[in-house]
């Protein structure tokens, strides 16, 4: 393909290198006629013509010859045929004959035409073409060596951008939606590495979508579930081990204890639900920031409406401005439903609490107040936060694992309100720590650090819970 497209240029352009050479040998021939005609034309004298044939060059073989002249003349190169067509055209002619070409100029001398003859032997025709083909032979050769590299190149980097466009299908089509390609080849391949990439994006985001809303729709049947597990709390006793029972009595206490147990089994999968996808969502979408304010605002919707059904007064405060954190909005706002849901489950209807946002030192702390009993042995609710089970039936294992995320901590104290105090400490990430009082909000963390290492923690005196 490349010789042909080289050839397609150069034959034409050594055609009319020959031409040109062959219309100056032809321009040369008509100059050397020329001067014999002239003289020709000033005397027809046998020396007069010598000497103007002798003045056209030195090579005897191309001198001209003067046909129809008295006297004798040398032979030419011409046919009977193609004198006479010149001197009855009366027009200078170009006639092929062996070894050239010869130019007939006409020349009418007093009645009678006589032809002057001017040989242009193929040596002078072909001058200077052997160079010439030669020089574009080589032209020749170097486009196409170039013709090979560059198409060489470009094939290379189509195939690379091909291999490396099936990679990342293949990496897609087994579950990595993370990989992109670097769209690169012909303007077809980088069109189609761009628009991979897009697909990419729109498949990963689709998936993430997915799975928050998944977690999103098991996050928010938490506040109907606990409406129904303190519904079920407020039936009667389940027990059947003890007295004498009818069988329509011992069915319905069955019926309670089944209705029990179906919503801690609801709780425990919704729970698991919640922490599986959140976990697949906070792995793909990475470190993320959400506003506090925002989310307690949203989450306190939801609590408030059963606040009502159960006439707990409940009030939010600091909760205006925006004050991000370094936490997925998801896995904060889960963490929240676990302690105020503990607010719903181990306080009598009735019992008012408070959610606080504040900001100072460095830290966020968001404070959920209630005036319960109050939590008899705090150092014993953290240490089951630690448990095997992942779990501590008072929220605070969600609670310290975000907090934790956040470079923070959990802390459990007195409430204002008489109850229990849960403290969720993150770290504000348009601030920079520093140390400051140990009674202020950061000194609450410290001193949980110093305690920890020493193995003990002292903690307000409790008020005696009911019974």
């Amino acid at each position: 393909m490349c010789t042909l497209v080289a050839s397609a240029f150069l034959v034409p352009l050594g055609l009319t290198l020959r031409e040109e050479v062959r219309e100056e040998a032809l321009a040369d021939a008509a100059r050397r006629g020329a001067l014999v005609t002239g003289a020709l034309a000033v005397s027809t004298e046998p020396a007069a013509v010598r000497r103007a044939v002798e003045a056209t060059g030195d090579d005897p073989a191309t001198r001209p010859v003067v046909h129809g002249l008295a006297g004798k003349q040398p032979a030419g190169r011409v046919s009977a045929d193609d004198l006479a067509r010149a001197r009855a055209g009366e027009q200078s002619r170009v006639v092929e004959v062996d070894g050239g070409l010869l130019r007939l100029d006409p020349v009418v001398l007093d009645g009678r035409v006589a032809v002057v003859e001017v040989f242009v032997p193929d040596a002078v025709l072909d001058e200077g073409a052997g160079g010439t083909w030669l020089l574009l032979t080589g032209v020749a050769v170097a486009l196409v060596g170039a013709a090979v590299v560059v198409v060489d190149r470009v094939a290379a980097r189509a195939v690379d951008a091909t291999r490396a466009l099936v990679r990342a299908a293949l990496a897609v089509g087994d579950g990595d939606l993370g990989v992109r390609v670097e769209p690169s080849g012909p303007r077809e391949l980088a069109e189609a590495g761009y628009a991979f990439n897009r697909m990419a994006d729109r498949m990963a985001a689709a998936r993430t979508d997915e799975r928050e809303l998944v977690a999103d729709l098991s996050h928010r049947l938490r506040t109907p579930l606990t409406v129904l597990r303190l519904d079920a709390e407020g039936l009667d006793s389940d027990d059947t081990s003890v007295g004498s029972f009818s069988p329509a009595e011992l069915d319905r206490r069955r019926t309670i204890r089944r209705i029990r147990q179906a919503i801690v089994t609801l709780e425990g999968e919704i729970d698991v639900l919640i922490k599986t996808t959140r976990k697949a969502v906070a792995h793909e979408a990475g470190p993320a920031e959400c506003d506090v304010s925002e989310v307690v605002r949203d989450r306190m919707v939801f609590w408030a409406a059963l606040a009502g059904d159960q006439n707990r007064p409940h009030r939010v405060s600091g909760a205006q401005l925006r004050i991000p954190v370094p936490v997925p909005r998801a896995e904060l706002a889960a963490a929240l439903d676990a302690v105020i849901g503990n607010v719903f489950r181990y306080t009598p209807q009735g019992t008012a609490f408070e959610v606080a946002v504040s900001r100072r030192d460095g830290y966020v702390a968001i404070r959920i107040d209630d005036a319960g009993p109050g939590i008899a042995n705090p150092d014993r609710a953290l240490r089951r936060g630690a448990s095997d089970q992942g779990s501590t039936g008072l929220g605070l294992d969600i609670a310290r694992r975000v907090a934790l995320q956040a470079n923070g901590s959990v802390s459990l104290d007195r409430a204002r309100l008489g109850g229990a105090s849960v403290v969720m400490l993150l770290a504000d990430p348009q601030a920079t720590p520093r140390q400051v009082n140990r009674f202020g909000l950061v000194g609450r963390m410290a001193r949980e650090a110093r305690e920890q290492k020493g193995g003990g923690r002292r903690w307000p005196r409790q008020r005696p819970t009911d019974g």
